[in-house]
């Protein structure tokens, strides 16, 4: 072939592949939907084609593709795709969501937060407000109180950590401590409770102990280095770090000091657990130590046997993991695992355990303690201490079994 055909040859396929690039910057969804479907498309060797040009608002691969899980009623709840993550902080388009009646839109410039009732000086805070006060940042776990139900004993093994566990997220919150705002307005020392209630169309409202507030509550408008998004409250939350996610009331409006509890529906006919001796357990605010193990799981596939590292994440509401510990034999033997650093009070914690699988059938399980001396129990050992028709803080151990031909399923106990 002559120097000059080459030449016009090279030339083509230059030009070809910059413009499926340029249909990819250009095209969005439908250009990534191109690229996903013929892979071919992609430049052989991106040192030969010009990249593509910075965006306003940067954007994942389109070969990666985590996604929430949308269900519930009306939408009301997505799950954080766990398995998909690594380290202790959830994407905030990731983090999961429970609403109980939609996600309001509020103007920031409309936003007000009252704080009122036994108080010396009754105040109206705007967002700008909150904002002039010093601010903290904090990495913190947030979790549904009817996380894990989707893991009790009975359900199939073909679901993933999503389902089992997704309503857990990570972030690095930002906002003003509410001491400081308590402090501002004058709270009365007779005052013992207070009452946090949101902007949506529910007006989600829970009583909290004023101890809380003094200790480590925030007024967060801040997620991940970026503004609260809409679905996480949006432009302001209350945050209780190591509390129910129901408790961290979103789209806070009204905060009123009391010398009791409020006795609102969503602590009362909801939020509380009848007990096996007739009585309610209620107020279960701290959610207890808990772990998961996210990898190896359905519905992976282990290729061959040899080495397989066991990785998780264990949390809990009273302080620091302390310590994990792995089984791969259904509990009747256990290892500990290595906690990545930082391991941070009320914060996300990874594991990691080395393990050379020999081929044959195992049962793999983790299980956390934290600084407090509380171990993460077993089913049997939640159902005593609970009754059977306990509906929230579902913490027992969970694993997954590895067949012989290394497909991955989850088993409950």
């Amino acid at each position: 072939m002559s120097r000059s055909k080459s030449a016009m040859n090279r030339r083509k396929a230059l030009k070809t592949a910059a413009s499926a690039a340029g249909a990819v910057l250009a095209g969005g969804a439908a250009g990534r939907a191109t690229v996903q479907s013929t892979p071919q498309a992609t430049p052989a060797n991106p040192t030969k084609v010009p990249g593509a040009r910075p965006a306003p608002v940067g954007s994942r691969s389109p070969a990666e593709t985590p996604e929430k899980l949308v269900t519930g009623s009306a939408g009301g709840v997505t799950l954080t795709p766990l398995q998909d993550l690594h380290g202790v902080i959830t994407p905030s388009d990731l983090h999961f969501e429970r609403h109980h009646h939609g996600i309001p839109e509020i103007d920031p410039a409309a936003y007000r937060l009252l704080i009122h009732g036994m108080v010396d000086r009754p105040t109206l805070f705007t967002l700008d407000d909150l904002k002039r006060f010093p601010q903290v940042s904090k990495l913190l776990f947030l979790e549904c109180s009817g996380n894990g139900g989707r893991g009790r004993p009975g359900v199939g093994g073909d679901v993933s950590p999503q389902v089992v566990d997704g309503l857990l997220s990570g972030s690095e919150w930002t906002g003003v401590p509410l001491a400081v705002l308590f402090e501002e307005v004058g709270v009365s020392p007779g005052a013992t409770w207070f009452l946090a209630e949101g902007s949506d169309a529910a007006v989600m409202s829970r009583s909290i102990p004023v101890e809380k507030a003094w200790d480590d509550a925030m007024i967060a408008y801040g997620q991940n280095g970026e503004a609260i998004r809409p679905p996480q409250g949006y432009p302001a939350r209350l945050l209780l770090p190591g509390w129910e996610g129901n408790s961290s009331v979103k789209w806070v409006r009204r905060i009123e000091l009391s010398d009791g509890p409020f006795m609102f529906r969503d602590e009362t006919s909801k939020y509380s657990d009848p007990l096996a001796d007739g009585t309610a357990r209620q107020f279960s605010f701290v959610m207890d130590a808990k772990s998961l193990i996210t990898s190896p799981s359905y519905p992976q596939r282990i290729p061959s046997p040899g080495f397989v590292e066991i990785s998780g994440v264990a949390w809990t509401g009273r302080g620091v993991i302390a310590r994990v510990e792995i089984s791969i034999d259904g509990g009747d033997s256990w290892e500990d695992a290595v906690l990545e650093e930082p391991v941070l009070p009320k914060c996300l914690t990874r594991f990691r355990f080395g393990w050379t699988w020999d081929g044959g059938p195992a049962h793999v399980m983790s299980r956390a303690s934290d600084e407090t001396g509380y171990v993460q129990p077993t089913w049997d050992q939640l159902v005593a201490a609970r009754g059977p028709l306990f509906r929230y803080h579902y913490n027992s151990i969970r694993g997954w079994r590895i067949a012989s031909d290394g497909l991955v399923t989850f088993v409950a106990q």
